[in-house]
C-alpha cells in the first residue's frame, strides 16, 4: 500500500507536468486543436489519432496535410465533396494508410453524418456508443461496435480493417483509446475536449503505446508482456486504483515519463 501511494504521488506530479496546453503542438491531439466546430474536431482528430505511430513531427505534418486537402473543413468536405473534391485525394499516403483507405474513411463518414435523425445533433459520439452500455466498466464494447459498423457498409476494403483495430480480435487499440481520451475527458488544462458525455472517463482504457507500457511495467502498474487488449485492461485496473473516476488522466504522466524523462 506504501508503494501505491508513493506511485500515486509521483505520478499525480507528472499529470500536473504534462497534462498543459504547452505540450498541444507537438503533439497529434493538436490536428483537432485547429478547429472549434464540435464535427470537425471530431473528424480531425479520428485522422489524426489513426495516423499516430511512428515519428510525432510526421504525424503531425501528414494530418495537417490532409486538413489542408480537405480545405481545413473536414465536416464540409465529407458532407459535401464532389468527385473532383475526392481527386485531391487520390495521391495521399501515410506510411501504410493510402488513398484506397481514405477514400473508404470519407465514404463511412459521409454517410455517418448524412444519416443522423433530424432531431439529433450530428456526431461521431453516437458512432462508438451505439454498443455501450452505462453499466459497462470499459469501452470494449463501443470499440467492438464500432469496428463492426465501420465495416458493415457494402464493398468495404479488406486492406482497411488494420486501420481500425478491434479488442475482440486482441488488439490494444492504442489509437481508439486515445481518440476516446480526447473526446470525453473532462479537465480545465486545455488538452483533452470532453465534448462527449455517453462514455464517461472511468470507463476509458489506457492507450497502450511501447513508452506507456515500458514505464507502467517498470513501476509495475503492468506485469502482462505483450502489449494486448489484456494488457491494455490490465494497466487500467492498476490505475483506477490511483483515481477510479478518471484513471487515463494518467497516460499523460506515464506517455511524458517515457518520452520526455526516457524513464
Amino acid at each position: 500500500m506504501e508503494n501505491l501511494r508513493q506511485i500515486k504521488k509521483l505520478l499525480d506530479s507528472r499529470v500536473s507536468l504534462y497534462n498543459r496546453a504547452e505540450f498541444i503542438e507537438r503533439d497529434p491531439v493538436s490536428i483537432p486543436h485547429l478547429f472549434s466546430l464540435r464535427q470537425d474536431i471530431e473528424i480531425a482528430g479520428l485522422f489524426a489519432a489513426v495516423f499516430a505511430w511512428g515519428n510525432r513531427t510526421t504525424i503531425v505534418s501528414k494530418s495537417r496535410e490532409l486538413m489542408r486537402r480537405m480545405d481545413d473543413a473536414p465536416y464540409e468536405f465529407v458532407r459535401n465533396h464532389s468527385e473532383n473534391d475526392l481527386r485531391r485525394l487520390a495521391d495521399f499516403v501515410h506510411r501504410t494508410f493510402q488513398s484506397t483507405d481514405l477514400l473508404w474513411f470519407v465514404h463511412f463518414l459521409h454517410h455517418h453524418f448524412a444519416s443522423t435523425p433530424d432531431n439529433e445533433t450530428p456526431s461521431l459520439e453516437s458512432a462508438f456508443s451505439m454498443a455501450m452500455r452505462k453499466r459497462d466498466r470499459d469501452t470494449e464494447k463501443a470499440l467492438a461496435g464500432f469496428h463492426r459498423y465501420f465495416f458493415s457498409l457494402p464493398d468495404a476494403p479488406g486492406r482497411t480493417r488494420k486501420h481500425i483495430p478491434d479488442p475482440e480480435r486482441g488488439s490494444s487499440c492504442k489509437r481508439l483509446n486515445m481518440f476516446l481520451r480526447w473526446m470525453v475527458r473532462k479537465d480545465d488544462k486545455g488538452v483533452d475536449f470532453g465534448i462527449w458525455d455517453t462514455i464517461r472517463p472511468s470507463q476509458l482504457v489506457c492507450p497502450l503505446d511501447v513508452h506507456v507500457a515500458r514505464v507502467a511495467r517498470r513501476l509495475g502498474l503492468l506485469k502482462r508482456e505483450s502489449s494486448d487488449w489484456r494488457a491494455a485492461i490490465e494497466l487500467t485496473e492498476s490505475l483506477r486504483r490511483l483515481d477510479p473516476k478518471d484513471p487515463v488522466k494518467y497516460d499523460f504522466a506515464l506517455f511524458g515519463m517515457g518520452i520526455e524523462e526516457h524513464y
